[in-house]
Formats: C-alpha cells, sequence, structure tokens
C-alpha cells in the first residue's frame, strides 16, 4: 500500500511541476477559443507621423519645369523616367518638435497625428489649389523607422522596420525570440504618444492580451522590454542561470527524498 500510495504522489508531484512550467512557457494560450467568430483585423495600424521623425517627401509631374520653383539645398535632383515624368526627391524634412514641416514654397504644414497618405494628399490638395503643378503625384516615406528591444531576448537591439505594419510578435521574432530566463507574463512597450509617455503590459501566454493589446500593433521607436524571471538576478550571468535551473532540481530532489523517507516508515 505504501508503495502504490508514494507511486501515486510522486507522479502528482512530476505532473503537477510539468504542468506549472508549461502554463509560464507557452504563448497564446487560449487563442483558439477566439477562432470562432474570426477577428476583425484592425485597419487603423497604419502608422501616424511623429516630432522629430524624418520624411522623404516625393513629388513628380509630366511637366519637368514646374518642379523648378522647388528645388533647393534639400532637392536631390531629377530623374525622368521612359514615360517623362520628372521625379524630385528631398534628403529629408525633419518634422519639429510642434509636429510641423517645412516644404518649399507652400511654407508650414501640420504633419504629426497623419499618416503618410494623409500628409501625401494635403501636400497635393495644396500643390494644385496654388496651381504649382499640374496633376502633381506625390508620396511620403518615414525614414529610418525602428524599434528597440531589450532584455531577456537573444538579439537584443534596434531593429528597422520593414514597413507600416509591425506586431510585438514580429518584433520579438526579429530579436531571437525570449530566452528560457525570460519572464512571459509581463513585456513591458514604452511608447510616446501626443507628448505623452505611455506603458503597456503583455502577457504572452494570454492569447486574448496579446491579441487585444494596443500595441499588438508596434509604432516607430517603441521599446520593447523583457524581463527575467526568477531564476536569475543579473542580465547575462549563465553562472546564476545554470545556479537558478539547479536549485531547482535540487528542491525537486529534495521533496522526493522527504516522500521517500516519510511513506518508508
Amino acid at each position: 500500500m505504501k508503495k502504490i500510495n508514494f507511486g501515486l504522489l510522486l507522479f502528482i508531484l512530476l505532473t503537477g511541476t510539468s504542468c506549472i512550467s508549461s502554463k509560464k512557457m507557452i504563448y497564446l494560450q487560449g487563442v483558439d477559443s477566439l477562432a470562432n467568430p474570426a477577428q476583425v483585423i484592425q485597419q487603423d495600424y497604419e502608422l501616424r507621423i511623429k516630432p522629430d521623425d524624418q520624411l522623404y517627401i516625393m513629388v513628380s509631374s509630366k511637366e519637368p519645369e514646374l518642379l523648378a520653383p522647388f528645388a533647393n539645398t534639400q532637392i536631390l535632383g531629377s530623374s525622368t523616367s521612359g514615360g517623362g515624368t520628372n521625379i524630385q526627391e528631398t534628403t529629408g524634412v525633419q518634422v519639429d518638435k510642434n509636429g510641423k514641416i517645412d516644404v518649399p514654397v507652400l511654407g508650414e504644414i501640420q504633419a504629426a497625428g497623419l499618416t503618410r497618405l494623409q500628409l501625401a494628399d494635403e501636400i497635393k490638395k495644396r500643390l494644385e489649389e496654388g496651381q504649382y503643378i499640374k496633376a502633381p503625384a506625390v508620396s511620403v516615406r518615414i525614414k529610418g523607422l525602428k524599434i528597440s528591444v531589450m532584455g531577456e531576448v537573444s538579439n537584443p537591439g534596434v531593429h528597422e522596420m520593414a514597413g507600416d505594419r509591425i506586431t510585438l510578435l514580429e518584433a520579438l521574432s526579429m530579436a531571437g525570440d525570449l530566452t528560457p530566463t525570460a519572464k512571459r507574463t509581463n513585456i513591458l512597450v514604452l511608447r510616446e504618444e501626443e507628448g505623452k509617455r505611455h506603458t503597456y503590459t503583455v502577457d504572452l501566454t494570454s492569447g486574448r492580451d496579446v491579441l487585444e493589446s494596443p500595441c499588438y500593433y508596434l509604432q516607430q521607436n517603441d521599446v520593447v522590454y523583457v524581463e527575467p524571471n526568477k531564476s536569475i538576478n543579473v542580465k547575462g550571468s549563465s553562472a546564476l542561470s545554470y545556479l537558478g535551473a539547479g536549485a531547482s532540481i535540487i528542491s525537486v530532489l529534495a521533496s522526493i527524498v522527504s516522500l521517500i523517507v516519510v511513506l518508508s516508515k
């Protein structure tokens, strides 16, 4: 009877330890419950221009002479395509602390808070209303889009964004995923919006928490921080990592030995 009880207790101890470990390590738990009905994907993920952003503004026209008034020290030059379209691109327009840009001839334009397409439409409208260029084509790009991923990831550092849409999961993948010593239930995202600094926390083990988070779609200059779990105290100390893991194993073994001693009496 004692042998049966011992086996049963040992099984509960080991399976209980395994379950706790899995729940702390597996991402997006419960996400299957969100599949029916299917979630509607947000359509407002396009980045908003912020103060201190660097913008590329490109204006093209089939009448090259109309672009002459916009030639200044910021203009790189013009190129002619097979269709005769002349294009001029600035080296970069800085968005000032008030969210405005200074465009040649057009003057100041409020850019912060607008998307790239909205700013391009505003510049195009002013060009047409002022009769500077007939049927202009305007495009805007944000230069040097980046996010920072710090802490318990395989490849921490500053990572460039390839487009307007990047998710928190993609950013962590770019950083090589979380290390085994990372705390997956409290990912911190720092974001500056409208002159204020906001902080968000995300539990990667919860599918609902990840997919419904306001920082599921990241923005330029966001900072993602992954803190270590309790098994280590100092970032980058492999000795402490092994020590923490060893301590956990010793604790389990000690519990098993104690059970053996009690049940053998």
